[in-house]
């Protein structure tokens, strides 16, 4: 595997991990929680993270039909933290195989994505910075949960 693929793959393990960190105690009503109507859950969260590293390396780099769902991604709920796990370890996993193969000048090839071109190294770093910002999200929902839904719950 190309160098520039290895090290995608360690950042991403990393922001997976994080991700896990973040869920790996709570409750099933934490993961459904939400602080305000315009707030995605913690659960919502992770299924569009892994729906959009399907659709962006999947589809976009990889050419293989991602069949998605982006407003069901949304909606979900009643998943557990070991649900949300397996669904991160499949998105990695499957990222792996699909980058596997991949030449590193395929980096500088062009992708179609929302009406414009973009590289697959843009692609590739979209997808991390995409997956930052809701690890974040996330980490933040898990802090809310601790100070208010908790509260609530009780």
């Amino acid at each position: 595997m190309e160098s520039y693929f290895e090290d995608y793959l360690w950042n991403l393990k990393e922001l997976h991990k994080d991700i896990l960190d973040a869920i790996k105690d709570l409750p099933p009503a934490a993961l459904d929680w939400s602080p305000a109507v315009e707030m995605n859950s913690i659960n919502a969260l992770v299924v569009h993270t892994v729906g959009a590293q399907r659709f962006l390396i999947g589809e976009v780099v990889a050419d293989e039909p991602a069949d998605r769902d982006r407003e069901a991604e949304f909606k979900v709920h009643g998943l557990d933290a070991g649900e949300l796990a397996r669904r991160l370890n499949d998105s990695f996993e499957y990222i792996r195989s699909a980058l596997e193969g991949l030449p590193a000048d395929e980096l500088a090839k062009m992708r179609g994505f929302r009406g414009r071109e973009r590289s697959v190294a843009w692609i590739t770093g979209h997808t991390l910075k995409h997956t930052a910002t809701h690890m974040g999200q996330i980490q933040l929902m898990r802090q809310l949960w601790k100070i208010y839904g908790e509260v609530e719950k009780k």
